[in-house]
């Protein structure tokens, strides 16, 4: 298991997969206790099982792969379908959940991510953050794809109605313990099904791909969330409907979806490029950039300043490297860079700490080279040789 360190030179914090308001996800909990007085029958427990399967896949295909990634299409009134598949699992509104997402894939495992485990700790990441006022608003500018369907919109506006018909029908037909056990029950253990997405998806598991966050590939949480858990895939190449990129990858998602896909009812599902699959595709700009940060952000800058004063501030060098630092700051760079200083990693040092810190990637030159350019340039600003170089 290969994660980066918290890095005081990323730029950016955000949210994963989605949670319900604060107050029906205090009250459902509580309603799950009532269980002692309805009982528990043989009924309600299949009712809750089938439940929470159902749900689930109304949370994955709908919720996250259709509406968060648009990673399959479906008619308008297949796309209503799966919103209020969704929405029954009391997960607020779908385009409430999908615009909370893509804000999490912009900033992921940074500063801006409501519920990253690095920076906020793993029960602010798993639930924590549902507490936060201002966390129920939907950005409608970050879902224009979706805000354009009025019907979409009323829904989001309406986030429990769907969950409201479907409890009252499971009452209707099982009584006080269909109502208790078959959905309040399978409602909580969904939500804390998905939450894991957010906190133990990003804390337990493996790193295929480097994606410049935590994100990792977990078996377990795959069975339990129809294919979720390979998380790491995922934020690889979030455009794919199959998140299982291996054969062996259970993604009972997908298989679903492909089943669809045979009758019409859904089309053009996205398929990750062979590849990325490979991990042969490099890294794109912003990626590398995170990932060198990182890379950076785990030398000790100022041992290595104290170093090189301790060094080299008597010396004619030093001098020179002074001379040179009053014409220009990237000359004054230049200059630290030709000085060989033994306290900078060279390269090679730099590549053996990625290699453990990250997964291999076809990219890992670029990354340490951009990572030394950003030493070079923390440590020229700490010896007041440039001003705000590597701010």
């Amino acid at each position: 298991m290969k994660s980066g360190p918290r890095s005081s030179l990323e730029p950016e914090f955000h949210e994963d997969i989605l949670y319900p308001a604060t107050l029906p996800f205090i009250l459902i909990h509580v309603a799950a206790l009532a269980a002692f007085w309805t009982g528990v029958t043989v009924e309600a427990v299949i009712i809750g099982v089938a439940l929470y399967w159902i749900r689930m896949f109304g949370t994955t295909a709908g919720y996250h792969r259709y509406f968060s990634h648009r990673s399959f299409k479906t008619s308008r009134v297949g796309q209503f379908a799966l919103a209020f598949l969704a929405q029954s699992s009391a997960q607020r509104g779908a385009l409430w959940w999908a615009s909370k997402h893509r804000h999490h894939h912009k900033h992921s495992d940074t500063v801006h991510d409501v519920h990253s485990p690095r920076h906020r700790g793993f029960w602010y990441a798993h639930f924590g953050w549902i507490f936060v006022r201002n966390q129920g608003d939907t950005d409608y500018g970050a879902v224009p794809d979706l805000a354009k369907y009025p019907e979409l919109v009323w829904l989001n506006k309406h986030p429990y109605l769907p969950a409201t018909v479907l409890g009252t029908a499971v009452w209707l037909f099982a009584g006080w313990p269909g109502l208790v056990v078959g959905f309040v029950w399978s409602t909580v253990v969904l939500y804390h099904g998905t939450f894991f997405i957010n906190s133990l998806a990003h804390v337990h598991g493996r790193q295929r791909y480097v994606t410049g966050d935590d994100s990792r590939n977990n078996w377990w949480l795959a069975i339990i969330t129809l294919g979720e858990g390979w998380h790491n895939n995922h934020h690889a190449y979030m455009a794919s409907t199959r998140q299982g990129f291996r054969w062996w990858e259970y993604d009972p998602t997908y298989y679903a979806l492909k089943m669809l896909s045979w009758v019409g009812v859904v089309w053009d599902l996205i398929e990750p490029p062979a590849i990325l699959v490979r991990n042969e595709k490099k890294l794109g700009r912003g990626v590398v950039e995170k990932v060198a940060r990182q890379l950076a952000a785990s030398v000790p800058i100022e041992r290595i300043c104290d170093q090189a004063r301790e060094r080299w501030e008597h010396t004619p060098t030093w001098d020179e490297v002074r001379e040179r630092a009053r014409t220009a700051g990237a000359e004054a760079i230049a200059a630290l860079a030709d000085l060989h200083l033994p306290q900078i990693p060279t390269a090679e040092e730099l590549r053996a700490r990625a290699k453990r810190m990250f997964a291999s990637t076809p990219s890992m030159d670029e990354i340490v080279q951009r990572a030394r350019e950003l030493i070079l340039e923390a440590v020229a600003v700490e010896l007041r040789l440039v001003s705000g170089a590597a701010t």
